[in-house]
């Protein structure tokens, strides 16, 4: 018997008889999907639109901010093969009260048995890869035939991934990984290609608004850069679209947020730079990070963040370049109501508009209500798949099982439904939302 790898939840129960119930590609087993709600749609378009830094994903019912909407999940079983998902009568419509003072909307939650659930409702999926394709070495059990069973079905498949390397690596590992890229998909968008593109001052990238900040730098010729590392092909990232790698943080004119893994130390008497890497000396690497990050505040320096995620979906939630971005903008005062300092920082990829507007081309046509409407974003992280499938007017299915909340939604002592409240409730406050 298979065992299913990912539980998501559904707002409405769908049958579909084009996927038997026998079949093995029931990817996503159980998810939450929030459907595009068209009261709230924002009146400005799309390239315009004034969005919070992040959606709510429970709203006070004294606000017509978007909501991710649940109601109470049906005959589920934890380790049962499929679910009987069926509609909600509105009086099973539910309510949850964190506190006295803490209400929120929470309306039609509903579990998937898997992708067949939702197939037919939408023409387009934009799927991420880390925590929802894959664990970071292996496929998750399914994942591969349900890519070939949306295939047949003729789906979109879009790849949006927040991985700070280019489309080519992120190809190499789906290869690696037993896919057939070149046929099962019909882009593969990363951030870290996004962000390359803008640098690359690339006139056939339509994303929506430039960063004004770094158009006036490639305008005046100012293309010195010091860069957060990966320690994977840094060098060639940046020199490769004509930016010169600066070994001093004062020398430099652009903050490359790439990873948190490798840092050169700005202090070295000959300017060079020695690379300090995180894995081999955890301690120097964090005082070289707070000093660099200090000296680049005072120097109101901008930085582009090529992976905006702030941890990694791996057992220990490492940190991302998000996390850093956050860090450099209270130096910067952002926090503090400085506009200033929030304009310096771009983060490129989900939830942000860039790779929306690229993958469903929201840019370049003039349908792009009925392009989101036809989508399905489907993704583990609230903050980023799930916030940024609402701000580009998608459904969205988010991924519980495994992935980034994956922990946190099962350690309730196995009670799945409480879990996921505490979760939702929990990004809220840090949010500022509830």
């Amino acid at each position: 018997m298979m065992k299913h790898s990912i539980r998501a939840i559904l707002t409405t129960g769908i049958a579909l008889s084009s996927y038997p119930a026998n079949t093995t590609a029931t990817f996503f087993e159980s998810a939450f999907l929030h459907q595009r709600q068209f009261t709230t749609k924002s009146p400005l378009p799309h390239h315009t639109r004034t969005i919070p830094s992040v959606v709510p994903l429970f709203s006070r019912s004294t606000t017509n901010r978007p909501s991710l909407q649940f109601a109470r999940r049906t005959n589920y079983l934890p380790f049962q093969n499929q679910l009987q998902a069926r509609e909600q009568s509105s009086s099973e419509k539910m309510q949850l009260n964190m506190s006295n003072d803490e209400t929120t909307n929470c309306s039609s939650l509903k579990p998937v048995a898997g992708v067949r659930e939702v197939a037919d409702h939408y023409s387009t999926f934009l799927l991420d890869m880390w925590g929802v394709m894959h664990d970071g070495t292996n496929t998750y059990d399914g994942v591969l035939q349900t890519i070939q069973q949306l295939k047949k079905a003729k789906k979109r498949m879009i790849i949006l991934s927040n991985s700070s390397k280019r489309t080519s690596d992120a190809i190499q590992v789906l290869r690696t990984l037993g896919f057939d890229p070149a046929e099962d998909f019909e882009d593969i968008i990363t951030s870290g290609e996004v962000s390359y593109r803008m640098l690359s001052d690339d006139p056939t990238l339509e994303c929506g608004p430039k960063w004004d900040v770094l158009e006036g730098l490639i305008r005046t010729g100012r293309k010195k850069a010091f860069v957060l590392g990966s320690g994977n092909g840094d060098e060639e990232y940046v020199e490769s679209c004509g930016w010169t790698l600066m070994g001093s943080i004062r020398e430099a004119d652009l903050i490359i947020a790439r990873g948190t893994f490798t840092i050169r130390d700005s202090s070295s008497t000959n300017g060079s730079g020695s690379i300090i890497s995180k894995d081999e000396d955890e301690e120097v690497y964090d005082q070289m990070l707070q000093e660099a990050l200090k000296i680049a505040a005072e120097l109101r320096l901008p930085m582009l963040v090529t992976n905006p995620d702030k941890v990694r979906p791996d057992k220990d939630l490492s940190p991302m370049p998000g996390s850093i971005a956050d860090s450099y903008e209270k130096l910067l005062g952002g926090d503090n109501g400085d506009d200033g300092g929030r304009q310096l920082v771009k983060r490129i990829g989900k939830p942000f508009p860039e790779v929306y507007n690229l993958a469903l081309g929201l840019e370049s046509s003039a349908s792009a209500e009925s392009k989101s409407a036809s989508a399905i974003m489907v993704g583990d992280a609230l903050e980023t798949d799930v916030t940024g499938g609402i701000r580009a007017d998608c459904s969205t299915l988010w991924v519980t099982q495994d992935g980034i909340h994956s922990a946190a939604v099962s350690k309730e002592g196995g009670d799945y439904d409480e879990g996921v409240k505490v979760v939702i409730r929990d990004f809220n406050r840090e949010k500022g939302n509830i």
